[in-house]
């Protein structure tokens, strides 16, 4: 009987099956038709893509190069810096990609004088074979170490016209003649959201093209160069990218590949390229000099914090550098510049860091005179100013720190109670700056004491810390008054003061010191 009912319940099941294999199958979904409009929208960007590509390929080169690495170690963190991939075994690509993407640290060691062969881009500027590329891609190469490749397989010798590391910018020469250069643009008129693309060579894959945006413009605190003003995009930029073009939709080239930064060991869509205004500035002086003499007006500038822009009475959202000192009899000072002005701009270029006003200083004509826009007690000004040669300058740029003498005081003068920003001060004496590691050169308020959760420790201002100078009213007033630096103290709620750091690490620089921003907290 058991058998019985298991052999019913089989032909159930088989008839079930049987019934459920010749039921209908679920009607299929329509194909759905691709609108025209939408078609055509995508032909046509794919057109203008095409167009640009091939209109930029004829002056984009590989640039192949064979160092003989002088130093012991050589960094791979800032973009593909002369190491070929293939000739890496897997250990070595591993710290080479962590470096690349990181950005950061030291890379593989390297023998002294040990060759190394790699592989960057470029672009054809001029008539004349002048080939705009990275610093990077040819640092430490001889001329005959350099071999360039065109699209078609074309190969050229090439020399080194001449370079500019704090840029990341270097011209080389092809040899021969009838070169065809790449339209140069403008990159002062970038939006971010417009199309770009990249061309190269990463990992020696000639002719690579990539697309994408501009993701931001200005970026000047990536900490790759000394001067920075980087292009951001998410146009795919990898080792061997290095030196070419990025390019508008109208052809013309916009940019300088450079970096790329990410944390992880893949693109992760921010590149970073040189503006190609700057690129030109810089390329036209190596091609007429072969270097760049650089020049100075004669002033030390500090960046323009919010707080500090609101202490020297003017608008808060300002953007410029605060003129901390002006050396005497140089061009700044003969030109009118004064300390506590805001330098808002130079030769009609924006100045937004103290970085970017000494670049546009730096790489300026001797003899020329340019035009600087300020701000002095809230009121804009307008004055012009000619630059010097820097070795003519040197010898009498004062030394940093003021140069009043300072009243003598207890070398232990420690046990002061500390006042309401949290921090008592003290004169510098010769026992102090001893003590502290000062030189002769430096002269203000020596911090005795930081009270913990204080404003002053919050703002991070530490034991031995030399205030120099501070806003009072408006201006910039020395620091060499205990006294009135107290009585400043007490009508205040935020304090403007000139660091110099204990530790000698970094230069001096404004602190603002606040009481409702601790109490906030």
């Amino acid at each position: 009987m058991k058998s019985n009912a298991v052999a019913w319940a089989a032909l159930f099941v088989s008839a079930g099956a049987l019934v459920g294999s010749r039921l209908p199958a679920p009607p299929l979904a329509a194909h759905q038709e691709i609108p025209l409009a939408g078609q055509t929208t995508a032909r046509e960007l794919s057109k203008a893509f095409n167009a640009v590509a091939e209109s930029i390929k004829p002056s984009v080169v590989q640039i192949n190069v064979k160092k003989e690495v002088p130093d012991a170690e050589e960094r791979l963190g800032r973009g593909p810096k002369g190491v070929n991939p293939g000739e890496l075994n897997e250990q070595q690509m591993e710290e080479m990609l962590r470096r690349f993407f990181g950005g950061q640290g030291r890379g593989p060691r390297v023998e002294r004088n040990q060759a190394a062969s790699g592989t960057g881009s470029g672009f054809v500027y001029d008539a004349k074979g002048h080939v705009l590329t990275n610093n990077h891609v040819v640092e430490g190469v001889r001329d005959q170490d350099i071999v360039v490749t065109f699209h078609d397989g074309t190969r050229s010798g090439a020399k080194i016209v001449g370079t500019y590391p704090e840029a990341d910018v270097a011209v080389i020469q092809l040899q021969g003649s009838e070169w065809q250069p790449a339209t140069i643009g403008t990159s002062k008129n970038l939006k971010v959201g417009d199309w770009v693309m990249a061309v190269g060579s990463p990992f020696g894959l000639s002719q690579t093209v990539t697309a994408g945006i501009i993701s931001a413009t200005e970026r000047d605190n990536v900490g790759i160069n000394r001067f920075e003003s980087f292009i951001q995009t998410d146009a795919s930029i990898n080792p061997g990218n290095s030196g070419g073009p990025l390019v508008g939709m109208d052809g013309k080239v916009i940019g300088i590949n450079s970096a790329i930064a990410t944390a992880t060991k893949g693109n992760d869509g921010i590149g970073f390229a040189i503006p190609i205004d700057m690129a030109v500035r810089l390329a036209d002086k190596l091609i007429e000099k072969g270097k760049i003499s650089p020049m100075m007006v004669g002033v030390q500038v500090e960046p323009l914090s919010r707080g500090l822009a609101k202490s020297l009475g003017i608008d808060a959202r300002t953007v410029g550098v605060l003129v901390d000192d002006v050396v005497p009899a140089s061009p700044a000072d003969k030109a009118g510049l004064k300390s506590g002005d805001v330098i808002t701009s130079f030769d009609g270029a924006s100045v937004r860091t103290r970085e970017g006003l000494q670049y546009l200083v730096s790489t300026s004509e001797s003899g020329k005179t340019y035009t600087v826009n300020y701000i002095r007690e809230g009121k804009p000004g307008t004055l012009s100013i000619s630059p010097v040669d820097r070795d003519a300058l040197l010898g009498s740029v004062a030394p940093r720190g003021n140069s009043q003498p300072q009243p003598e005081a207890k070398p232990e003068a420690e046990t002061g109670e500390a006042n309401s920003f949290g921090i008592s001060v003290t004169p510098l004496t010769p026992a102090l700056a001893k003590r502290f590691g000062y030189g002769p050169q430096f002269n203000g308020l020596v911090v005795m004491q930081v009270a913990p959760g204080s404003p002053a420790q919050e703002s991070g201002v530490e034991v031995g810390d030399l205030i120099t100078k501070y806003v009072n009213k408006a201006k910039i007033t020395p620091a060499s008054s205990v006294e009135d630096f107290e009585e400043l103290v007490k009508s205040s709620n935020e304090l403007n003061v000139f660091i110099e750091d204990v530790n000698h690490r970094l230069p001096g620089e404004f602190k603002t010191l606040s009481k409702s921003q601790t109490a906030a907290r």
